[in-house]
């Protein structure tokens, strides 16, 4: 957000600024949607709903996760929220202890684990690099694990690298969940985004056992390009549910009446434009991953399964000099792309993988072009 505000900065100002930085489709919200949301407003659908969220769209939810996820849910058992980030935040806040432990893989989304902290928790980071295909296993959060760990985090497809856990390795963590009386906390809102025959599977389906201690957090935000309309939920127990529900009760009430009609049209009607997306997300991830590979300096070893970023390893160029400043760090490098070639790039310390730069590929064909012919020319000038 750090970058997004000063590429923003520098666009108010009359400079021509490629964007690479922020999470969010740049497809318009399908029509069907939008007309859900003005006919809700027409129809005086604008007073306060339940806290939870109107039974319509929690009916919503509960279908699509069946169909999609093969998850059985009751209404009660759905909270939405103003956004997946909200919806991680009620978790975390109902579920944690001061001092518990949370496991949390990294690279990871940078909110993960400030979110642990304002709940009083403490992120204990399992470390995943290319060798691993940024991929975390039971395995690895088995030696993590101590006697003040309450949960787990998972974020599969994952921002900020695309990677996609397995049948097996969420198998392997369930199993290591139930063993250990563990609470999963998993983000799937990228479960839609999957490439190369990448399969998407809901944690919570491995069994009761499983389910019974799982808070799965989903939302509408990328698959349908819906970030603005603010619209989360979790799926969990009734006791989860309704501690998550209480506390949101005590803090924004419900989300947006209108925004939960949209969804309603976005759960219930024509997937197509999802597919749409994901194909030309697809095409533009491909593209660009070649081109990043070609750059000096950049190397992406592992293709993301999902979601819509890249994320190279750029060490091969700390120590070199680019546009007179000698780069250390991953920081260096974005601040030296924005400032000298107008191509907004998050730095990976954010995302705890300090040789990695994230690159978004939610952005036209076009401009991944010219943000990449930028960055080629800079490093040509040594």
């Amino acid at each position: 957000m750090a970058i997004d505000a000063r590429s923003k900065q520098m666009k108010a100002e009359g400079i021509d600024v490629v964007n690479f930085s922020v999470g969010e489709p740049d497809f318009d919200t399908p029509d069907a949607i939008k007309a859900a949301g003005i006919a809700a407003i027409q129809q005086g659908k604008t007073k306060y709903t339940p806290s939870a969220g109107t039974l319509e769209l929690r009916k919503a939810i509960c279908a699509k996760l069946e169909r999609d996820n093969g998850l059985k849910y009751h209404p009660d058992e759905i909270v939405v929220s103003n956004g997946g980030k909200q919806s991680l935040y009620n978790a975390y806040q109902v579920i944690l202890d001061p001092g518990e432990e949370v496991i949390i893989q990294a690279p990871y989304w940078v909110s993960y684990p400030e979110i642990v902290r304002l709940a009083g928790g403490v992120p204990v980071v399992v470390e995943t690099d290319e060798s691993t295909g940024f991929r975390i296993t039971a395995d690895m959060i088995r030696e993590k694990l101590t006697n003040r760990t309450r949960a787990i985090n998972l974020n599969s497809p994952s921002n900020p690298t695309g990677a996609v856990l397995t049948r097996k390795d969420l198998e392997e963590i369930a199993a290591l969940a139930v063993e250990r009386d563990l609470i999963i906390v998993t983000d799937e809102i990228y479960e839609k985004l999957l490439y190369d025959g990448a399969e998407h599977v809901s944690i919570a389906s491995f069994g009761e056992e499983v389910k019974k201690r799982t808070i799965t957090v989903n939302g509408l935000s990328k698959a349908y390009a819906m970030t603005g309309w603010r619209m989360g939920y979790t799926a969990s127990e009734r006791i989860f549910a309704k501690a998550m529900a209480d506390l949101q009760s005590q803090s924004t009430s419900g989300p947006s009446s209108i925004s939960q009609a949209a969804a309603v049209a976005a759960l219930t009607g024509s997937q197509e434009p999802v597919e749409q997306m994901r194909q030309e997300f697809d095409r533009r991830r491909r593209h660009m991953m070649e081109r990043l590979n070609r750059l000096p300096g950049f190397s992406v070893k592992v293709a993301p399964q999902g979601a819509f970023y890249l994320f190279p390893n750029v060490s091969g160029l700390f120590g070199e000099t680019v546009a007179g400043r000698k780069i250390e760090t991953s920081d260096d490098l974005a601040e030296v792309i924005l400032e000298h070639a107008q191509v907004a790039v998050v730095p990976g310390t954010g995302f705890g993988a300090p040789n990695y730069i994230r690159f978004s590929y939610a952005t036209s064909m076009e401009r991944i072009d010219e943000g990449l012919d930028r960055i080629e020319r800079l490093l040509a000038q040594g």
